[in-house]
């Protein structure tokens, strides 16, 4: 690199040449208004800066580019630099902590979604939905200018008016958004720009809202309604998956996002990749399911198991699911098949073992579970166990 001192006018900058490819130089400021500014000429652009030890470390302080930052506004902001590291701050520091004042939350939840790339569209839907439908306002405000009392208020008023459940997932996503922040913008000696998370004060106020866990099912004696119900549905391809989601105990994206390329018939097999634990989890047919597999590929025109004539995966279960309960008088909705699924398990006396891997359940502090490999054939029975006892309730073959 080449060093040069010159006395910084406008003419004389402007009359620099850009180096050439691999060469950098530096000029000095031959003024004495602003002893330590240089400008650094590339291949592509003339760069204002100051150079200084920081705690010992040599440190070297952007500040702008010519024309765009005139030679006065780059002296005062040397100056202004260079006080600062005599009174023992560090800029880049102080540059951070500027340009977090003006980071909104939105921008916040993009790094998030940038840097977490494990998290699954569904889950960062959500996470936006939750956060527009509680506090969509704070999208564009600064995230240092949230405050503990902002989030109470909200927080009381959207669950008090509208709905707990998901005033609590907002504050939740917030709160993993500032905990996310805290680690992600930090200074140079690695302490976080960003000190304090005022969703805690949900928890040190014990704010949080009390939500009981849905726990409705289809009972025993409403399972042959319920069932005739589904067979009288205009669409197949609704009540294909019905059927399905009933007799596995699939989430309803596992049902949704199942591939041919997934399915063996050969086997009697099945693979849902991606599922809520991250770990592909494989399951045996029973003869109902091989048959409506069976069925399902002789008409496949997707790769998708559940996709409409035009190929494209099933939408919008409202009309199915009202017709349902209009013909059945049962109440439902689509998670409450796999309760369903998991308490006939129970009931005709699955080992638990076996239905915490037919619902491919985290297996958690649970040690003797970790132990325990259970092969796809070894759970073929209670599953064929589980549809004898659901279809026996109906006239469905």
């Amino acid at each position: 690199m080449d060093s040069r001192t010159l006395s910084f006018t406008k003419l004389a900058l402007e009359g620099l040449p850009l180096s050439v490819p691999g060469m950098r130089v530096v000029y000095h400021d031959a003024s004495k208004q602003a002893a330590g500014l240089q400008l650094r000429v590339s291949t592509t652009a003339k760069t204002f800066f100051v150079q200084k030890r920081v705690n010992s470390v040599p440190q070297r302080i952007i500040l702008g580019r010519f024309p765009e930052m005139t030679i006065e506004q780059a002296r005062k902001e040397a100056a202004k630099v260079l006080g600062q590291i005599a009174e023992g701050v560090n800029p880049r520091n102080e540059k951070k902590r500027k340009e977090l004042e003006h980071k909104v939350l939105n921008a916040v939840l993009m790094d998030y979604f940038t840097i977490r790339k494990e998290l699954k569209p569904r889950t960062k839907e959500d996470m936006l939905n939750a956060l527009k439908e509680v506090c969509a306002d704070w999208l564009n405000k600064p995230i240092n200018k949230i405050t503990g009392d902002m989030v109470a208020k909200r927080h009381k008023t959207h669950g008090e008016s509208r709905s707990k459940a998901r005033a609590n997932l907002a504050m939740r996503y917030l709160r993993a958004l500032f905990n996310f922040a805290a680690a992600q913008y930090q200074t140079e000696d690695g302490k976080p720009l960003l000190d304090r998370n005022p969703v805690k004060k949900l928890s040190q106020t014990k704010a949080w809202f009390r939500v009981d866990r849905r726990q409705t099912v289809i009972k025993a004696h409403e399972l042959g309604a319920w069932l005739k119900a589904v067979q009288i549905l205009p669409k197949v391809d609704f009540r294909d998956y019905f059927m399905l989601v009933l007799l596995t105990g699939l989430r309803k994206e596992e049902a949704l996002k199942l591939c041919w390329a997934d399915i063996d018939l050969e086997q009697k097999t099945f693979i849902i990749r991606e599922p809520k634990n991250h770990k592909d989890h494989t399951l045996p047919m029973s003869d109902f399911i091989f048959n409506l597999f069976q069925r399902r590929k002789s008409l496949a025109v997707s790769d998708y198991v559940f996709a409409d004539a035009k190929g494209r995966v099933i939408s919008n279960f409202r009309h199915a699911i009202a017709a349902i309960k209009q013909s059945s008088g049962i109440d439902f909705c689509i998670h409450d098949l796999r309760r369903t699924f998991a308490t006939v398990a129970e009931s005709l006396d699955i080992p638990a073992y076996a239905l915490k891997r037919l619902l491919n359940h985290a297996d958690g502090s649970d040690v003797t579970a970790g132990y325990i490999v259970a092969n796809v054939e070894r759970l073929r029975e209670p599953m064929q166990k589980i549809t004898d006892f659901v279809l026996g309730k109906s006239a469905i073959k």
